[in-house]
């Protein structure tokens, strides 16, 4: 396809594109690749013996089995909320708003980064379906849309805004009572969230970045002569979204079954399974000790466990019916299996580099050669190379974090400050690597290699705007 029409942004977005489509292996071929390049790494740079990476590997391949569950449960529950009809209406709503291509992938990306500041989980779920559904939306109305760009668009949370955030990983280490690095004496009490996540230079950097992102989107998005919709990449038969076999509604709006096993003349068990009564009863109970969680602990109460379980009961409650409710997990149980084979590999790849020190040394090497000024750029890139190899903020800040947290206090460059700067470059490389991107792969129905040539050109594109803000941003 020729990429020679269109502004000098968007023909390198579209050359990307055509090359990493071309050579991108599949997430599990580019674990697997990563998991050997770490490994001769690890036997080049330090001093672990092949016998000790190998069990390090093997005992961090499992290190990840709570986390996978965890992320099975978000994308699953957040499936059945985002495709009940009532819910589904309301995004299909938003997609009604854009009037181009342009404007479409600057919507679903500005709605992804506001969406993971909030919660990456939020971001991670509902960026991917309303990257579908604007998707969707296009193909019925005939506006000519890059489906690949929209995907990329839905990923920037993960990709750019969600360490600074609620959510944030390092931040919220720093700021807990009695962790690592007070105990390791490299702070001298906790750092709190006023210092990172609300500071003023965490608050300038996203704004800023969402603004600039949001241009790249636009500038990146081909001509009508070049836009492959959503039907080039996913069956045209799937994309009609009317639950109608499996939820319908009455008409006092309460769900039913269409699929439960009711017949004329129901058993006990069958009312059983499809009380409205129960539903809502047990959903309430849920939905009751979540509010509960938030106001005995404020903020404190926003963890991947607590939004798990405001998911999952704010879905029956929605559903009512759980029978119905229960279906649909079903037919959501399929989206979650790139996450249950890719997070033992990448676990591993985690233990080799912590457990050889590899991740350790890297730092060191980086921060070593930084100035008070020069300090955040640093840190960013200090993040963004081990973001690659170790693709979890709160395992990988818990190895390198002390290392920058140390620099900083040796150069006087606030702790806030230093993590925020950090955390830029965890989110940064996630548009370089497709473990964070599999849930939105399961819900946009695309393969990595055709997103990620947008996603590397928008992570290219960030780098001189990154180094800029980080470096005249005031703190």
């Amino acid at each position: 396809m020729s990429a020679t029409n269109g502004t000098i942004i968007e023909r390198v977005g579209y050359w990307f594109s055509d090359k990493v489509e071309r050579w991108m292996p599949s997430p599990f071929l580019f674990a697997v690749i990563l998991t050997y390049l770490v490994f001769l790494s690890g036997l080049a740079f330090t001093s672990s013996g092949p016998a000790q990476l190998i069990q390090s590997w093997y005992d961090g391949f499992w290190a990840f089995l709570t986390f996978a569950m965890q992320m099975a449960l978000i994308l699953m529950t957040g499936f059945a909320i985002a495709y009940h009809p009532r819910v589904n209406d309301v995004i299909t709503r938003l997609t009604e708003i854009p009037s181009s291509g342009k404007q479409a992938a600057v919507l679903v990306g500005v709605v992804a980064m506001v969406l993971g500041w909030i919660h990456w989980g939020f971001s991670l779920i509902l960026g991917g379906i309303f990257a579908r559904e604007m998707g969707v939306t296009a193909h019925e109305k005939g506006i000519d849309v890059h489906y690949p760009l929209l995907a990329t668009a839905g990923y920037l949370g993960l990709g750019l805004t969600w360490h600074w955030g609620l959510s944030a990983s390092a931040p919220l280490q720093i700021a807990t009572e009695g962790n690592a690095f007070i105990e390791m004496g490299i702070v001298n009490g906790v750092v709190p969230t006023s210092a990172t996540v609300f500071s003023s230079y965490a608050i300038i950097l996203f704004v800023l970045s969402v603004a600039f992102a949001a241009t790249m989107l636009y500038l990146l998005a081909p001509g009508s002569e070049r836009a492959q919709g959503i039907e080039e990449f996913v069956d045209p038969t799937t994309l009609n979204n009317e639950e109608t076999d499996e939820v319908a509604t009455d008409g006092s709006g309460a769900t039913v079954s269409a699929s439960a096993g009711a017949t004329a003349d129901p058993v006990p068990a069958e009312l059983i399974d499809n009380s409205r009564i129960l539903g809502i009863i047990i959903a309430l109970s849920g939905v009751g000790l979540f509010v509960f969680q938030f106001a005995q602990q404020g903020l404190d109460a926003l963890s991947l466990n607590v939004v798990n379980w405001g998911f999952l009961f704010a879905g029956l409650l929605i559903y009512t019916n759980p029978s119905a409710y229960r279906e649909k997990f079903s037919e959501a149980a399929s989206s979650a299996a790139g996450i249950i084979l890719l997070f033992p590999f990448f676990a591993g790849i985690q233990g080799i580099m912590s457990g050889s020190g590899l991740a350790e040394l890297l730092a060191n090497q980086l921060v070593a050669v930084a100035s008070p000024a020069t300090f955040p750029i640093i840190a960013w890139l200090t993040g963004s190379i081990i973001n690659l190899f170790v693709p979890s903020g709160g395992g990988e800040w818990i190895v390198v974090g002390p290392s920058v947290l140390q620099a900083a206090s040796d150069l006087g460059v606030p702790a806030g400050k230093a993590t925020i700067a950090y955390a830029v470059g965890d989110a940064h490389t996630n548009l370089l690597n497709p473990f964070w991107a599999l849930p939105l792969l399961a819900i946009t129905g695309i393969r990595a290699r055709e997103m990620f040539g947008y996603a590397v050109a928008m992570l290219l594109l960030l780098i001189p705007f990154l180094t800029i803000a980080l470096y005249i941003v005031p703190y």
